[in-house]
């Protein structure tokens, strides 16, 4: 569970590392988000030279939390931190390579360029 003023940490090579979120999108009373919800974030700390910089407002797809996720088949995921992939108002990640695992759940809300990316989908 994501909610405003959550840090996380950022599983992409956009040159981000920390992230704040400042909004969950998708209504005007949602307090929490979850994996595959996308978020407005503030970038907290970045690589120097990078295509993020400091201070940035972007958009966010979390791919992992802390929190644990129930799934159809009765099994629960959870991971060890609150991770995010910076994306474009289109969706696409800003970055061209995906780090750590990411969640199966990222399917079923067709984040595909992310799954296709990443080393490892659980």
């Amino acid at each position: 569970m994501i909610q405003m003023q959550s840090m996380l940490d950022v599983a992409d090579n956009s040159g981000a590392r920390k992230l704040c979120c400042i909004k969950v999108l998708g209504g005007s009373k949602r307090k929490y988000a979850g994996i595959g919800d996308v978020i407005v974030c503030s970038v907290k700390e970045a690589l120097p030279g990078s295509k993020v910089k400091k201070g940035d407002v972007v958009k966010a797809v979390i791919v992992r939390t802390a929190k644990e996720v129930n799934r159809v088949d009765g099994s629960l995921i959870r991971f060890d931190n609150n991770s995010a992939v910076v994306v474009n108002n289109a969706g696409e990640p800003v970055g061209t390579r995906i780090f750590g695992p990411v969640a199966r759940e990222l399917r079923a809300k067709r984040y595909m360029k992310i799954v296709s990316l990443a080393p490892e989908v659980l």
